[in-house]
């Protein structure tokens, strides 16, 4: 052990203080304070080494060594303090938010394409007069098919592969079921409304069969009326022919012919010309060759459901008319099955 000095005491304490000058994390700082006051540390021999000297030297550098130890525990917190600080601004510099930077995009979702087809024909026809209204999917049996003269038991039921639901009400009557069509607004709307009437009513109906890439056992269908005092044939065809001008282009023609709905005489089924491949193609998915592409049902609306709601049928007439959104965005879009609406799959979703 080296005897101590006033001048190794004085060198020692210089030489500590010039290398804690230069640390700046606290990791190198903790092995500073080790290296110096440590247990083992050089200050620490130095001060135990005047156990060698007489008792003139050991107090006076003593004194001189405790002064040197306080000096260094002192610059030591001071140091300390020091890192400390810088660290926390450092961490705040990191994580502190930026204002006035763009925040990070977040998705936005999108319309499904049946809906957007949805809107886009009920647009057409709101902008032709009509009103929209909505009406309940669990129907009674009264509006489904009775008030649209299909009387229980008549053959037209078999037209429709209905859900039923176990349930009657008080007097044991009026069974119900999931509308299988839109119409039943039809009656309800007449029922609370006196002519003119025009409206169209978009929503999904339910019919109990087997799926595969043209049918679904839920879909959508929006419903068609007017009624008014010398509504004809001729208003039917003009509103349907502007409307498929509208949606598919003024360049389409339009075809009607004769077909049966119960609750509409004459009943017609409405088509356009192929978009596709102008007909004669039998190779064309969408018309098969035949030129033409049904759209929808139509025809005027039969005396027997205007007198249940009790119009007078000498006074009064109308047209009814029933589309299926999905149908036309297939023919519109190109889509080939009529799942894929119901999937769910992204990849088909963002398409549209």
């Amino acid at each position: 052990m080296t005897q101590p000095s006033a001048q190794s005491i004085e060198q020692l304490t210089q030489q500590a203080t010039q290398e804690l000058d230069r640390i700046n994390d606290l990791e190198s700082l903790d092995q500073w304070r080790i290296s110096y006051l440590g247990r083992r540390g050089s200050l620490t021999n130095v001060l135990r080494g005047l156990s060698q000297l007489d008792l003139e030297q050991r107090r006076e550098l003593g004194a001189l060594g405790n002064q040197s130890k306080n000096l260094l525990d002192e610059r030591l917190a001071q140091k300390t303090q020091e890192i400390d600080q810088a660290q926390q601004v450092q961490a705040f510099a990191r994580d502190r938010i930026d204002v006035t930077m763009l925040g990070r995009p977040t998705p936005i979702g999108r319309l499904h394409p049946t809906t957007q087809i949805v809107k886009e024909i009920t647009d057409a026809f709101v902008s032709m007069g009509f009103s929209i209204v909505e009406g309940p999917e669990v129907e009674w049996d009264h509006y489904n098919f009775e008030m649209l003269n299909i009387p229980e038991g008549h053959p037209a039921r078999d037209m429709w592969n209905s859900m039923w639901i176990d349930y009657r009400n008080e007097a044991g009557q009026q069974p119900m079921l999931l509308r299988t069509h839109t119409s039943p607004m039809q009656a309800r709307v007449m029922e609370n409304t006196q002519p003119p009437i025009r409206v169209v009513v978009p929503g999904k109906c339910y019919r109990y069969e087997a799926t595969d890439a043209t049918h679904e056992w839920h879909f959508y269908q929006i419903e068609g009326l007017a009624v008014d005092e010398g509504i004809t044939f001729a208003d039917l065809k003009g509103t349907l022919y502007e409307f498929a001008r509208r949606l598919f282009g003024e360049e389409r023609k339009v075809r009607f012919r004769c077909d049966y709905f119960p609750f509409v005489e004459p009943g017609v089924d409405m088509s356009i010309d192929c978009f596709a491949c102008q007909g004669g193609d039998n190779r064309c998915r969408i018309c098969r060759g035949s030129g033409w592409i049904e759209i929808m049902g139509a025809g005027m609306v039969h005396p027997k459901v205007l007198a249940s709601v009790g119009y007078d049928t000498e006074k009064y007439t109308g047209f009814a008319f029933g589309i299926g959104p999905e149908r036309v965005a297939m023919l519109k879009y190109g889509i080939d099955d009529i799942r894929h609406f119901y999937t769910n799959d992204l990849r088909f979703l963002r398409q549209f």
